[in-house]
């Protein structure tokens, strides 16, 4: 893979949604990242695009022989990621110790939902719980419902994969000064909490005085919120600013002094309900056309489907189709690195040979290590 991670070598232990995508985000980006998958573990599938640009090899790390094949490829690498509960790899016999008393210069990635200490460390829980306790949940919904649920993207992804990502990477270039590894303590409940930085300021500064769905930036304001079309279909409205506020209501055929005043929110339920007729006599496409070329600050809201062959998206290939499935390309974008195209995602123990023998392993010895079922 190209990109400007080139050379970089991860160990990934295979886990579930935030370690793997950061470890895709890695691999996008150039990384070489070889997967330890569990011995008989299922074969990927087309739907698993965060296993996108990896090696996999298939080992039992319930066995010694096993677990030495890992801590060999600890040796030759810069970073190790896992996701498993505090303590569980301590106890197969690769926790952080026993990888740096190996190799001094590993950055130890380690992806979990309550993070390595604290009271809830040993609990189970899921993207939901982490957001919710973080004070990321309770913000996001309409005035007078419950708190919505922001699919698994604040958690898992955000808060989660892609924090370990930057970690990772601030902790490599440490280590380029220190000459030293470290251990990185990536916590989804820690980094859906530094995702609501903005609003603790808008708090303190009062300009997010009310509750759920009543202010300016969670669908409060008339001016930024969705509305459906005539279609069923919906748009979104971001008119923020005055200047882009009055091309909004070019867009929408009204006259800024045919409707309330956007400046008190006494006026909004009535302002909404103007632009919610406006919007309700197109579909969302012919909206989408008419904003065309304005700053007008209306976008049509697309399904994921959709998302691949829209206009803007399209020329800019900010999708890539891998193994036959469209998905995101990787981002960001370099001018003078430019990441490829990701490979699809590997079929469990797919480079076990390869990767074995990158360790000094002959045919016969991996042979002899699948017949006793240490590799796959």
């Amino acid at each position: 893979m190209a990109g400007p991670l080139e050379g970089l070598e991860v160990v990934e232990l295979a886990g579930l949604a935030p370690a793997p995508f950061g470890c895709m985000v890695l691999a996008d980006l150039g990384a070489s990242v070889t997967r330890v998958d569990r011995v008989g573990g299922a074969a990927a599938v087309p739907g698993d695009v965060l296993g996108r640009g990896r090696r996999s090899i298939g080992v039992d790390l319930r066995r010694p022989e096993g677990v030495d094949l890992v801590l060999r490829l600890v040796a030759r690498s810069d970073v190790l990621v896992e996701g498993f509960r505090p303590g569980v790899a301590e106890r197969l016999g690769i926790g952080p110790a026993q990888c740096l008393a190996r190799n001094p210069r590993l950055v130890y990635g380690r992806m979990t939902g309550w993070g390595q200490t604290g009271p809830l460390a040993d609990r189970a829980g899921h993207d939901i719980n982490y957001i919710a306790v973080a004070g990321a949940l309770e913000p996001i919904g309409r005035a007078g419902a419950p708190p919505t649920v922001p699919l698994n993207v604040v958690g898992d992804f955000g808060g989660g994969g892609l924090l370990l990502a930057l970690g990772l990477l601030a902790a490599v270039y440490e280590r380029d000064r220190s000459g030293r590894g470290q251990v990185v303590d990536a916590a989804m409940v820690d980094g859906a909490a530094l995702l609501t930085t903005f609003l603790h300021g808008m708090s303190a500064a009062g300009a997010w005085p009310g509750g759920r769905g009543e202010n300016l930036l969670d669908g409060g304001a008339p001016f930024y919120d969705v509305y459906e079309a005539a279609d069923g279909k919906y748009v979104s409205v971001g008119a923020l600013e005055e200047k882009f506020y009055v091309e909004l209501l070019a867009v929408l055929g009204l006259a800024d002094g045919d409707v309330p005043s956007r400046h008190d929110p006494a006026n909004w339920p009535a302002l909404r309900a103007r632009i919610a007729a406006a919007v309700a006599t197109r579909t969302r496409d012919e909206w989408a056309a008419l904003a065309e070329g304005t700053d007008a600050c209306l976008a049509p809201v697309l399904a994921p489907g959709e998302a691949p062959g829209y206009g803007h998206n399209a020329e800019r290939g900010a999708f890539v189709r891998v193994g036959g499935v469209a998905q995101p390309a990787p981002a960001p974008r370099f001018d003078r690195t430019p990441a490829d195209v990701p490979a699809p995602p590997p079929v469990v123990g797919e480079h076990t040979g390869v990767v074995l023998g990158e360790l000094g392993l002959t045919a016969e010895e991996v042979a002899e290590l699948r017949r006793a079922g240490v590799v796959g």
